[in-house]
């Protein structure tokens, strides 16, 4: 199976264990059925409806209307739109650069690396006082 396959094998199986475990709750006269979630199911999951016969399907447990799914294209350079793929470097402001982008005066980078830097002094170097002596 090719990793697509795979995954929709796997997302179909983990839909049946949802609804074995909601329909159980269900008889068993729980009010509480969608509090407890098996494990294998994770709360990124998208339930596919099948495209034959007619079943209600839930949503997915988490999701947004209208929110967007993760960028599962190829990663791009957010200055040129390049393809980077693997190659691609993370900058500190949190986007994907490529290889003439990737300095932050390539890019303008929001990035304050001046405050940054002087954080991380303060933190390594806290100021130190010595205790008062008593004068003679």
């Amino acid at each position: 199976m090719c990793s697509k396959c795979h995954k929709d094998v796997m997302l179909k199986q983990d839909q049946a264990k949802l609804a074995a475990s909601s329909i159980e709750n269900f008889v068993n006269g729980s009010s509480s059925s969608f509090k407890e979630v098996p494990e294998s199911v994770s709360n990124d999951a998208i339930f596919v409806e099948p495209k034959t016969g007619e079943s209600h399907t839930l949503p997915a447990m988490g999701s947004v209307e209208g929110e967007k799914p993760k960028n599962e294209g190829p990663k791009r350079c957010n200055s040129c739109n390049k393809r980077v793929g693997l190659t691609g470097f993370n900058c500190r402001c949190g986007n994907v650069f490529c290889t003439v982008h990737r300095y932050s005066d390539k890019h303008d980078c929001p990035f304050d690396y001046h405050m940054a830097a002087q954080n991380a002094i303060s933190k390594a170097n806290p100021v130190v006082k010595a205790q008062k002596l008593d004068k003679i």
